[in-house]
């Protein structure tokens, strides 16, 4: 038999950072929530696994100082973000480039400082010369007057200038540009082709996991946006730390995990298990393939498939805190990093956890074939290097080829809203951002009604 039926205001399903950040606008509203999910943990894909000691990302997908939404969601005041060193290293040709260190100020100033700090770089051979540290924003400064793989003084001042008038940019204004692909609009802009192969494919590749740079150009410019003004970083602890904060900061008897929906309307929800719950208002919170099956006709994109490979070593590599790109794409690792030199929680003390990742279908023996890559890479033996975990993740981000919406509408019709990455930029400043235009439509629609009774107790999901 089935229980009896529950009543809450609004039903959100799925309790991922989309479904818990909306969760925790609406409760704070005063608006009772039910959050269904069908797994028995929150989080979803922002899943961190914990091997002797060591805290290992599923996906681990990278932060910046800049995104909004990590400072505007109610909950996450006590995330703690740890950042890589300035820019990121190039490796190219056997050597390291650092490149996209923070200089400048807003406009045109800062274009001006690019192209002096790029007129003063030392010559080949030469110590390199720190350039004076103004704090707001990243613009290419290279290693060297060669410049590789930036290219010459001239196209890395040119660099430095549109990364400049990026920053500065409002995003109204990039997202009424017209859309095509990412390469076609870095060609568009003059920006020659060694400069976009050596630095902002490989970039891309990281924020946007798109080497091919098929993405959509208006969300490839809020990543590089985004990278201009803040800081890449990580999360504290693992990527677990946003919903487990979120799901810290909601009601007790909020979430329940271990339900799964079967059918949504405007006013119930139905679960295999406890029946149907009646309410004002369903927020589906899910993935885009979950999300489309409950609403038939909702757009499911295409998906870029992702390879984690976390290995550990008690000789760290020299390359400190910095996040490692493969400006040649000489191998399978799009992008590596000794992450616990980042965060040292994610690795017991005298251990480094080195986190690689590896874009696209991987190759077989995929960990054979990353140890010789991060060889290469960091320029040491990985021979007695301890794999710690592989976990590919086919469908890990949406992909946002044009034309796309990247404000698709979440109030779909009175009563029914949808959010998630899929809704917006396929990174964590979308999923947060979908979910606070959602719970945004919610109480609008909701207005100035009383809400109903909170819903009868079910197994709830335990605040780590």
């Amino acid at each position: 038999m089935l229980e009896p039926t529950y009543q809450a205001d609004v039903v959100v399903v799925g309790a991922g950072i989309a479904g818990l950040s909306a969760a925790r606008r609406l409760t704070s509203a005063g608006v009772t929530t039910l959050v269904l999910e069908a797994a028995h943990e929150v989080g979803g894909r922002m899943a961190t696994e914990k091997v002797d000691g060591f805290r290992l990302d599923r996906i681990g997908p990278l932060l910046s100082t800049a995104y909004p939404e990590l400072r505007l969601t109610p909950g996450l005041g006590g995330l703690v973000l740890h950042s890589f060193a300035p820019g990121v290293l190039l490796h190219s040709d056997g050597r390291h480039h650092r490149a996209g260190v923070q200089a400048g100020a807003r406009g045109t100033r800062g274009a001006l400082h690019a192209v002096r700090a790029l007129a003063s770089a030392p010559r080949a051979g030469a110590a390199p010369r720190r350039p004076a540290a103004v704090p707001g924003r990243q613009v290419s400064v290279p290693r060297n007057r060669t410049g590789a793989p930036l290219g010459t003084a001239v196209d890395q001042a040119r660099l430095g200038a549109a990364f400049s008038r990026l920053a500065g940019t409002p995003v109204e204004r990039l997202l009424a540009r017209p859309e095509v692909t990412a390469a076609e609009a870095l060609t568009a802009r003059g920006l020659p082709g060694r400069t976009v192969d050596g630095f902002l494919r490989p970039l891309l590749a990281a924020l946007l996991c798109d080497p091919d740079l098929t993405t959509s150009s208006r969300c490839a410019d809020l990543a590089l946006r985004a990278f201009a003004r803040g800081r890449l970083c990580v999360p504290e602890g693992g990527t677990e730390s946003l919903p487990e904060l979120l799901l810290r900061a909601l009601p007790p008897g909020t979430v329940h995990t271990g339900v799964r929906v079967t059918s949504v309307s405007t006013t119930s929800v139905t679960t295999a298990e406890h029946g149907e719950f009646r309410c004002r208002a369903v927020l589906i919170a899910t993935g885009a393939r979950a999300a489309a099956e409950l609403l038939p006709g909702l757009r499911v994109p295409d998906f870029r498939p992702v390879t984690v490979v976390h290995h550990t070593t008690d000789t760290p590599p020299a390359t400190g805190a910095s996040l490692l790109l493969d400006a040649d794409r000489g191998g399978p690792v799009a992008h590596t990093a000794a992450v616990s030199r980042v965060d040292p929680s994610r690795a017991p003390a005298g251990r480094t956890l080195v986190t690689s990742t590896v874009l696209g279908a991987p190759p077989d023996q995929v960990d054979t074939a990353v140890r010789m890559h991060l060889a290469r890479l960091y320029g040491t033996s990985t021979a007695r290097w301890e794999t710690l975990a592989v976990h590919h993740t086919a469908e890990a981000v949406p992909a946002m080829r044009p034309p796309h919406d990247p404000r698709r509408p979440v109030r779909l019709l009175a009563g029914l809203y949808v959010c998630g990455d899929h809704r917006d930029t396929g990174v964590v400043q979308g999923a947060l951002h979908s979910a606070h235009r959602a719970a945004t439509a919610i109480l609008a629609d909701l207005g100035a009604g009383r809400p109903m009774h909170t819903a009868d107790p079910l197994s709830t999901a335990r605040a780590a």
